[in-house]
């Protein structure tokens, strides 16, 4: 008996977060994010570019962010993990997608609290400027002007820091009395603002004409502008595993503070531009000269002397509680990703006492303050801008794509007009960030750069970390070693006895024409805190399979060695067992679909279809004795030329007959028919000749559907694993996949092992 890997290769238990937000504390932490210093520093530049339109440029913002927000209500509700967008994607699409939106979200959020901090500093400077101007003047003295600001930078940076290393319960607290602040500020400031509309609504009306004096496009230019005002509220669905009854109180949370939020914006800038009348320009000129401070000049004009003093504070306590939820939702995306290893390990430990991702907060920090005094802070801003966009647009893709895979999956809460929103979202979401290419080349490049620096550490570091950890596997029959690959092996792993005779009956179909040997493996299973030897006293459990299987091989006439092992992970018992024997070929049950929204056929298949060095069989299993009619399901390939020779197989050792299909659209012409035929035909073209095997062509809307409809009369349907494009296969699911859902009756669905030089396609699309 040997034993495989060490205890270090086992997998640490999970930990958790303390679930201390509530519904209120979770909307403050979306309106702190979402109100930060852009309403301040943004009302004056869109006004200045596209006048008054750029009250419609808020609006259509607004009506973007509110779809990504049904996408992300929805998904938060199934998946109420930390992490936000990056688990969204992780469980939709393969691993390196997941990886990228991850690495480009801890960037976005790092670069935001950089931002963020450096705005503080701006403002805490430009108040002790105004109104205490000693201190400014003994600061500005003892170290200079930059000096003085990078110190404030520091001082904002290390407080919020702490805050959010001492417990989410504290920092949710903090920005809930900030937040109502800010939020009170420019309640004051709109309710001047209306009053003075209402004193003269002639003088109002006529700054609003003409309304596009800029043209119609130049709203394009103000919505790319603003667009960031309006990112933060899916912080709330990054710091999910906090969030006491997330499946309720996320989804209300994100809607509220997206309500809240495009309410404020909308009546800040409607009272911008009508409550002011120059004179000598239209407001929205004098908005468009002040820029930046524009909305300060507003309301010195049209509130008492208190007023700058006001919105200086607004602009304080923006960005104040804006840095503070930001953190938060920067170190969870860290967090998450180490819980995954795709980032260093550490970062995913949690304080004992406290219950905060302290290490990722911690390096969180000193990322944005080196960002913050020492890079160009515009610049990543508009890349950070990018990545949010590209990471919305791969988020409203995720919702069809759970859709498609993840029927059965549990969703509190379902956003309305499917498929069309998310689409929706998902192309205005891609155009905005290729708008900014248009119109700043430079972004994009740091873009392209990052994703490149990511993608690299993935594949040389991260992904190879992941695929080295193996749990303990034990191995208890001593057999005679295989001589290496000189016969045919099908493995063929026993659980249920209830389909031992079927897969044994499979197997032998497909070893006999080839004089080929069964290996019978059964595993008994350790959970992965017990040590891996407590499962010998199972082993006794697990016998009766081998016997049974070894019964029916004699019965067949097919040679079958017994393989019995113990281990902590049944996929990794596997795949030993694959290795050990040099197996070509995997026959596999497969119990019905899982309950689990991040599992397509299952856990365990799924791994096996992913990682298994050689062909594979997977078999909704039957318990039935006799095989009469085969349907053989076919498009094309590699994987549907393997199906067709197992086809042949198994008929042979039934005495059934078998049927190809190929499914066309309903209004195929006779063009299109002929090639399906011809594509049949390649499928079939390695087999004897001499086996007559009958072709037909099914007329359906949808593959699955037709397939699932001939299927009817036969006892066994037999489909290759898709080789369509990666991106269909990402958001439709496999065609196989929902073959196996639509079919009533067996399913072998076939997968052709593309051998070790598939190299970095393999590694890029999974």
């Amino acid at each position: 008996m040997t034993l495989k890997n060490n205890k270090a290769d086992r997998k640490e238990l999970q930990v958790t977060f303390d679930r201390s937000l509530g519904f209120f504390d979770a909307t403050m932490i979306g309106i702190g994010a979402m109100i930060g210093a852009g309403i301040f520093v943004l009302t004056g530049i869109a006004a200045g570019v596209s006048g008054p339109a750029s009250l419609l440029a808020f609006a259509l913002n607004g009506l973007i962010t509110l779809i990504t927000a049904f996408a992300y209500a929805e998904l938060a509700s199934s998946i109420p993990e930390s992490g936000g967008g990056y688990s969204y994607v992780k469980y939709a699409f393969p691993d390196v997608f997941a990886f990228v939106a991850g690495w480009w979200l801890w960037f976005a959020y790092t670069v935001a609290c950089a931002l963020y901090a450096a705005g503080f500093g701006a403002y805490l400077m430009e108040f002790l400027g105004c109104y205490l101007p000693g201190t400014h003047g003994l600061l500005v003295g003892l170290a200079g002007e930059q000096a003085a600001v990078v110190a404030m930078i520091i001082l904002g940076g290390v407080t919020f820091v702490s805050l959010n290393v001492r417990g989410a319960m504290i920092t949710g607290k903090t920005e809930n009395v900030i937040v109502v602040a800010k939020v009170a500020v420019l309640v004051v400031f709109i309710i001047f603002g209306i009053e003075a509309i209402i004193g003269d609504v002639p003088a109002a009306k006529a700054e609003f004409k003409p309304f596009f004096p800029q043209g119609i496009g130049s709203v394009f230019i103000a919505m790319g502008l603003t667009f960031i005002a309006f990112e933060g509220y899916d912080l709330i669905a990054t710091v999910a595993e906090e969030i006491k009854e997330p499946e309720k109180n996320i989804p209300r949370a994100i809607f509220v503070s997206v309500g809240v939020t495009v309410l404020i914006y909308l009546c800040v800038i409607f009272v911008s531009l009508g409550a002011v009348h120059p004179g000598d320009m239209p407001s929205w000129e004098f908005l468009g000269k002040y820029q930046e401070t524009g909305i300060i000049r507003v309301a010195a004009k049209m509130m008492p002397a208190a007023g700058a003093f006001l919105i200086v504070m607004g602009g304080l306590l923006s960005t104040m509680s804006a840095l503070n939820a930001t953190i938060m939702a920067s170190s969870r995306v860290a967090f998450s990703m180490a819980r995954n290893e795709w980032l260093p390990p550490r970062l995913a430990a949690i304080h004992a006492r406290l219950r905060t991702p302290h290490i990722a907060i911690l390096i969180t920090g000193v990322l944005f303050l080196i960002v913050a005094v020492c890079l160009p802070i515009s610049l990543l801003g508009s890349a950070a801008s990018v990545m949010f966009l590209l990471v919305f647009a791969m988020v409203n893709l995720a919702v069809v794509a759970l859709r498609r895979k993840q029927p059965a999956l549990k969703r509190r809460y379902t956003m309305p007009l499917y498929p069309v929103l998310p689409l929706l979202g998902f192309v205005i979401n891609l155009l905005l960030a290729v708008f900014q290419y248009r119109f700043d080349r430079i972004p994009w490049t740091i873009v392209g750069g990052w994703t490149a620096v990511g993608l690299f550490l993935y594949i040389a570091l991260f992904q190879h970390k992941i695929k080295a950890r193996r749990p303990l596997v034990l191995r208890l029959e001593k057999t005679t070693p295989p001589e290496q690959r000189e016969r045919f092996r099908v493995l063929v792993p026993l659980h249920n006895p209830a389909t031992v005779r079927y897969l044994i009956s499979i197997a032998a179909a497909l070893s006999i024409p080839r004089n080929g040997e069964i290996v019978a493996l059964t595993v008994a299973v350790v959970p992965e805190q017990l040590p891996i030897h407590e499962g010998v006293v199972l082993v006794d459990q697990r016998r009766p399979l081998i016997r049974e299987a070894q019964a029916c091989a004699l019965e067949l006439g097919a040679d079958l060695r017994g393989d019995l092992r113990v281990a902590h992970s049944l996929s990794h018992a596997m795949l030993d067992s694959v290795q050990d024997h040099h197996c070509n070929l995997l026959v596999m049950g497969w119990k019905g679909f899982p309950q689990q929204h991040h599992h397509i056929f299952g856990e365990i298949t799924d791994y096996m279809l992913r990682h298994c060095p050689c062909d594979v069989a997977v078999i909704k299993a039957d318990s039935a004795d006799t095989i009469s009619r085969i349907l053989l399901a076919t498009s094309g390939g590699p994987h549907a030329t393997l199906g067709a020779a197992f086809a042949r197989d198994i008929a042979g050792h039934y005495g059934a007959s078998v049927d190809a299909c190929v499914v066309v659209p309903e209004k195929a012409d006779r063009a299109g028919q002929e090639a399906a035929l011809e594509r049949i035909s390649k499928s079939l073209k390695t087999l004897d000749p001499q086996v007559k095997i009958g072709r037909y062509i099914v007329k359906s809307g949808s593959i699955a559907a037709g397939i699932a409809k001939a299927s009817q009369e036969f006892e066994l349907v037999v489909v290759g694993a898709a080789a369509g494009r990666p991106f269909v296969k990402m958001v439709a699911g496999d065609i196989p996949e929902r073959v196996a859902r639509s079919c009533p009756g067996p399913v072998m669905v076939v997968r052709r092992w593309p051998g070790p030089a598939t190299g970095l396609f393999r590694k890029l699309f999974g």
